[in-house]
Parts: structure tokens; sequence; C-alpha cells
């Protein structure tokens, strides 16, 4: 069952060039050329930790091309604009931190330092969190915790003062303010003003619990505990991830095992069982439990849910493989004169794509998970 996936991802590997990737489907149905985006960012950290997991050297080698088409060599980056203060565009940088180790290119180094002068300036809430991009006022977006925190701790990690108590810090609100008492689950928006149409005038909180905003805090959790080395955070951010993981699994999909655009709505009407969210939780169950911060009935649960997509939504037509049921955007406030007011209505709106890197990425990462698995087991 595995042995396709394999040929997905060269495949579109093949059909991709450094600036004109074959996963970034926004720029490919705007007609756009590439950019420092995160969704390219995905991919190549994906394909990294593939790379390092199978000995595919191609998978490194084409990671750094695409680096190399936007990191000049006193660590600017083509097409970053820091003045906007988008926490998207930080996700990227994850993957030179790797692509530094191997080549040792001083550029990457220094775009590095290129992204941490951005966040140094990054707008904050009163109680400490990133503004999600600067033109989102006071807002905090479960996403962001995954596009910014692991490169902070990376960062910190490698060329910083291995001080880990801002990224702690910002988890913590996160999980104060956006937690819903009752199901466990996570709110995908805060606006700490509370003056957003879609904010809860009381609480500032969004309406719904988006698959994919809860699968991102997912990852950016396991991550965290994978990258921190102090034993006392990974603790606390552990705790954190056990509590979402035991709380999200009960909305599993019975037949395969994924979970629904809209989390806690299940086969309502318009509602769809959606593969880049259900891969990143699969992704943080398996993870979490090679970790050790997971039960072991976890790395069974994620496997099945990894199974199911590629039952459900891993399509080969001769040559061309794609993977299905992938939302293309989701977001919190007008967007192109798009009122998005993350209502259930709104989320079930939006198009579902196949073979962008928003779904295809994660999913390469819990095969990166699989391959560790049956590796285990094979030893």
């Amino acid at each position: 069952m595995y042995e396709m996936i394999d040929r997905y991802v060269r495949y579109l590997i093949d059909h991709s060039t450094p600036r004109q990737t074959a996963w970034n489907m926004e720029l490919i149905r705007e007609g756009r050329t590439g950019t420092w985006n995160y969704i390219d960012g995905c991919m190549l950290n994906a394909l990294i930790a593939l790379g390092d997991i199978s000995g595919d050297d191609k998978l490194f080698a084409f990671a750094e091309s695409v680096l190399d088409a936007y990191v000049q060599e006193d660590g600017s980056i083509l097409t970053l604009k820091t003045e906007l203060h988008r926490l998207d565009d930080i996700n990227e940088g994850r993957a030179l931190f790797p692509a530094w180790q191997r080549t040792g290119k001083e550029k990457y180094r220094r775009a590095t330092e290129t992204l941490k002068a951005m966040l140094d300036a990054q707008p904050r809430t009163d109680e400490g969190s990133y503004w999600h991009k600067q033109i989102y006022t006071q807002q905090v977006w479960l996403d962001g915790i995954y596009m910014a925190q692991p490169f902070m701790a990376l960062f910190e990690r490698e060329f910083g003062n291995q001080d880990y108590s801002d990224i702690l810090k910002q988890v913590r609100i996160v999980r104060k303010r956006m937690r819903d008492e009752k199901t466990g689950l996570y709110y995908h928006g805060y606006d700490s003003s509370k003056s957003m149409y879609w904010a809860d005038k009381e609480t500032g909180l969004s309406r719904s619990f988006w698959l994919r905003s809860i699968g991102w805090f997912s990852i950016a959790l396991a991550d965290l505990i994978e990258i921190i080395p102090e034993k006392a955070v990974q603790h606390e951010i552990g705790a954190i991830l056990r509590d979402l993981m035991a709380s999200i699994a009960v909305y599993a999909d019975p037949e395969t095992e994924m979970y629904y655009q809209v989390v806690d709505q299940g086969s309502r009407e318009g509602n769809y069982l959606e593969s880049s969210g259900s891969s990143m939780v699969a992704y943080a169950m398996m993870k979490g439990a090679r970790l050790g911060i997971l039960d072991v009935e976890f790395a069974e649960k994620g496997k099945k849910t990894f199974d199911g997509i590629i039952r459900t939504c891993l399509k080969a037509e001769g040559e061309n493989i794609g993977l299905t049921n992938i939302c293309l955007v989701s977001g919190l406030g007008d967007s192109n004169g798009k009122p998005r007011d993350g209502s259930y209505e709104y989320y079930i709106s939006e198009p579902v794509v196949c073979n962008d890197a928003k779904g295809v990425a994660p999913f390469v990462l819990c095969y990166s998970e699989i391959r560790q698995m049956l590796s285990g087991e094979v030893s």
C-alpha cells in the first residue's frame, strides 16, 4: 500500500521547479510565480524529513534548490516583505537549519537571522501573543503557533541562548484563551480586542472548530517537544498534546478514522472528511507516541487514520497520482471581498482541491513516521 507514496513524492518533484512547485495550488490557480511562502515551506520540511528516513538524496537536493532560489548571500530573502509581519512567512525558515547543517552555507544562517529580526519586531497582544499578521490587529490564530514557534525553538537551540520561555508563554496563552472546556478542542481564532465581527463579544473567540487549525497546533506541539531539550518544557507541552489528542480522537469517523472539516459536526450536510487536517492529527499522534509523550495506542490510532486517508483520498490514474479532499484555504475576516465569519457554513464553502501542500506535506510527514515505525518493527 505504501509503495505508491514514494512514487507520488517523486511525481510531484518531477513536475516542479524551484520557483513553480506542483503543490502550491493557491499560486497555480492564480497564475502567479513562486514566492517565499509557508505552503512551499511545509513541503520542504516534509521532503527533508522523508529524505532523512529513506536516504533519498534527491529530496534534500530539491529542497536546497528551492532555498537557493530565494536566499541571497547576505541573508536577505527574495519576495519576503518583512514589514507585513506575517507569521506564515516564518515557516519556510525551518528548512534553513538542516540546510545550513548539511551544506555549511553561511547565507542560510544569515537568513535565519533575517527571520528572527522580523519576529523580534512582530506586534503582540497585551498578553504577549504574536499578532497573526500586521493587518490582523490583536488577533491570534491557532495556526500561528505552528508557523512561528518551531522556528523560534530551532533558532534558540542552534544560535540563541536556549531560552524557550517566550515560546512556552505563547503556547500557554493559546491554551488558556482558545481551548473549549466542554470538548477539549480549540477554536480557530481569538481577537483580544473582541471587536471583529467573527469574534464573540465576551470571549473574543471565533465560532467553530476548524480541523486544519487544530492540526497545525497539534503538529507544532509534537515538533516543539522534539526540538526543545528542556525536560520541564517538554513535560508541559506534552500534557497539552495529550489532552488535545484524547479530546479529538473521539471525533474520528468510525469507518475511515479520518476527521471532518468542522470537527464536531460529523456528517452534517456539507461537512466532509478532510485529508490535510486528518494527516496533521495522525502525524501528531504517531510522533507523540514515538517520543514517549503519548500512550503507545496513539501510534496505532494515527496509523489507522493515515491508512484511511490512503484508501479514501490517494488516487492513481495511470502515471498521475493525487491526494484529494484538501481544503484550499480558510481564514477569518474579509478576503477579496468575501466575509469569513468563522461559521460552519463558511468553512464548508471554501474550495476543496487536490495535491496542495497544506495536505500533501503532512501526509508525507505521516509517511515518514510510518517508515520509522516499520523500521522499528523490523529491527
